[in-house]
């Protein structure tokens, strides 16, 4: 197998892999703006490239690749900034849907002027638009990932920064794609970008979380449903000491000292910080998280739940509504509430209303307030 077959055998695989990995996550978060990264993915799967086509014994017609060619690149660039603008804002805005229009509306008339072949069959004015379009798309999606969807450190980091690799390398494309002795340099680093951002893609989204220990599937003495209270000590008055449970999942801003010493050793704590991230105790296990890294925390919460993890405890709410606003941050209690309360499990929120303003509180009030 020559370098070539390697290349485009390498390109197959890791956009099916990416494709695979983002839509699996769309499926399992039902998130709109997963929807259209996975569609992006998609086409980005089946791209019309030479490069793949041809060892694969695959030819068009020189007119119609000179057209077909850009077609991908410009619905790949809208998705791709579509979907990241969902991962940021959670929802796409009135002038975000006019950028995407105008967007669109310029990619037809470069279609046209390629067709009508207005740039005389140079390659580099060509594909200019389309590739700068896909390339800015490939860099602003990675930095999305990593302002607010992925962790900086650990495997997990590759996607982005493949993602962000590429899209600096595909700067260059409509330059280079004509310098014979970088080809092949080119395609291979490529390659090797789009399979870092496989491998970190897949380590995302597959990452698992050890089930709580033998009881954890048991509800406990807490009944399910959603739960407000202004301070922990009445919480304890309540349902007592929570802390023993082995099922309990807390995202937290305590202390660590006291967080070790209070809670059950199968206890799983996010605890919600910019000064760390990733593992730092084991039993029980917490795992350090950015604030702004809501699409992670949402993630890991999903996946213990799937667990067995049933009793969630958050006292982090003003942190997190200082961090993300409150209508982002209420997005996400309200998502990990319908989360919970599908698996029969308890939502117990603390927060001081003082914090709030009148509105603010009764939105809180109206959703997690004790049946």
């Amino acid at each position: 197998m020559n370098l070539g077959t390697v290349v485009s055998v390498t390109n197959f695989l890791s956009r099916w892999a990416l494709f695979i990995a983002v839509a699996y996550k769309a499926y399992k978060t039902r998130d709109k703006g997963g929807v259209l990264l996975s569609t992006a993915f998609f086409i980005n799967a089946l791209d019309v490239e030479s490069y793949i086509f041809t060892p694969l014994g695959i030819n068009m017609a020189p007119a119609a690749y000179r057209v077909a060619s850009q077609i991908p690149n410009f619905f790949i660039a809208a998705l791709l900034i579509w979907g990241a603008l969902h991962l940021k804002y959670t929802t796409s805005k009135l002038k975000h849907v006019v950028y995407i229009s105008v967007f669109l509306a310029a990619s037809y008339v470069w279609l046209f002027l390629v067709a009508a072949n207005l740039f005389h069959d140079d390659f580099a004015v060509e594909s200019s638009f389309p590739i700068f379009s896909y390339s800015f798309a490939l860099v602003y999606f990675g930095w999305i990932l990593m302002e607010g969807e992925i962790s900086t450190s650990g495997v997990d980091s590759l996607f982005p920064w493949g993602l962000i690799l590429l899209g600096l390398l595909n700067f260059t494309y409509p330059v280079t794609r004509n310098v014979d002795w970088f080809v092949p340099i080119g395609f291979s680093l490529g390659a090797l970008f789009r399979l870092i951002a496989a491998v970190g893609a897949l380590k995302f989204v597959f990452i698992l979380i050890s089930p709580a220990g033998p009881n954890a599937m048991l509800p406990g003495p807490i009944p399910p449903g959603t739960f407000l209270y202004p301070s922990r000590g009445a919480v304890v008055k309540e349902f007592g000491n929570i802390e023993e449970l082995p099922n309990l999942l807390a995202i937290t801003r305590g202390d660590l000292g006291d967080i070790r010493n209070r809670l059950n050793p199968n206890a799983l704590v996010f605890w919600i910080t910019r000064v760390a991230e990733g593992e730092i105790h084991d039993s029980p296990r917490i795992y350090a998280i950015s604030p702004t890294k809501i699409g992670i925390l949402t993630d890991l919460i999903t996946k213990a739940v799937e667990s067995g993890y049933r009793v969630l405890y958050i006292d982090a709410v003003e942190y997190l509504i200082i961090e993300n606003g409150f209508e982002r941050t209420m997005k996400f209690l309200l998502n990990v509430k319908d989360r919970v309360l599908v698996a029969n499990g308890t939502v117990i929120l603390v927060t001081d209303p003082s914090t709030l303003d009148p509105a603010q509180r009764k939105i809180l009030e109206r959703e997690f307030r004790g049946e």
